[in-house]
């Protein structure tokens, strides 16, 4: 497969998940733009196919494809998306693990797993792990997770991971945005001198569908709040388009991107044993045996 041309991305395949709306849709049709082959991610095979045909057409890139889950926070579905990718695509330069989401209730997945923690941190995870192999022979490759400022004033809580314990919504959805950033910088240390960089990237606040899975009062408060403050897609997509295809990033890792510089983050997003301990709890996770499908 080769998306042919000169543009920034010629010759090259990236992968973006959450990509039927919003800042993945955006940051998809980005690459697209720029020459990049790209593999739309969503929830839903019919509904990826269809962004990644509407994307094809506005781009003129022939080269947009698609991969439908039934539910990016069940391990099995990540597992067979992991399979399904490396099946497919023989060289994977660019990951960007945009999906996730905030809920206002605890939920459990059918893994037994706090919704927001298989979303936001095991997902990407999971899904960088298992492609770990084809991105080192892909390389020069990159993987751009989209983290978030939530993650400020947060700390891990390692003891209850599961948050079963005081469960409260922001809180949580912070702490997931911190523990993305820790792998982030973990993964960074793993992929050293490899050829792959791992960053993250706070896209800001944007008008989209953050937080509409939620019902009632709190999906009116976030659509008026966004429509009032909420930034763009197109705004939101430029800080993970960034970091996922500058060149001036190309050996650049384990950093925290907001805008088009990079910023220290919270000092708990920057203690390299935390990130080494979550780490392998979340490895320890990923793969205990499952009672799913």
């Amino acid at each position: 497969m080769d998306a042919g041309g000169t543009s920034p991305g010629a010759g090259r395949w990236a992968v973006v998940t959450g990509a039927t709306s919003g800042i993945g849709q955006e940051v998809a049709r980005r690459l697209a733009a720029d020459g990049f082959g790209v593999v739309v991610v969503g929830r839903g095979e019919a509904r990826a196919a269809a962004v990644a045909a509407e994307i094809s057409r506005s781009t003129g890139n022939p080269h947009v494809e698609s991969v439908g889950v039934s539910d990016l926070a069940v391990v099995a579905d990540m597992r067979a998306l992991a399979a399904t990718l490396l099946d497919r695509y023989p060289k994977i330069h660019v990951l960007v693990n945009n999906a996730g989401a905030y809920f206002r209730h605890r939920e459990v997945t059918p893994d037994g797993l706090e919704r927001t923690f298989a979303l936001n941190v095991l997902a990407p995870f999971l899904l960088t792990s298992l492609l770990a192999e084809r991105l080192k022979a892909s390389a020069p490759a990159r993987v751009v997770n989209v983290s978030s400022a939530a993650h400020r004033r947060q700390h891990v809580r390692f003891d209850d991971l599961q948050s079963a314990a005081g469960f409260s919504g922001f809180s949580v959805y912070g702490r997931s945005k911190l523990e993305l950033l820790l792998l982030t910088r973990q993964f960074a240390r793993q992929f050293a001198g490899t050829g792959v960089t791992v960053n993250a990237v706070h896209p800001g606040f944007v008008h989209s569908g953050f937080a509409l899975n939620n019902g009632g009062s709190t999906r009116a408060v976030f659509r008026v709040i966004g429509a009032i403050f909420g930034k763009s897609v197109a705004r939101g997509a430029e800080t993970p388009v960034f970091v996922a295809e500058d060149p001036s990033l190309a050996a650049v890792t384990g950093e925290y991107f907001s805008g088009h510089r990079s910023h220290p983050g919270d000092p708990a997003s920057r203690d390299p044993a935390s990130a080494a301990r979550l780490f392998d709890a979340v490895a320890a996770i990923a793969a205990a045996p499952r009672t799913t499908a």
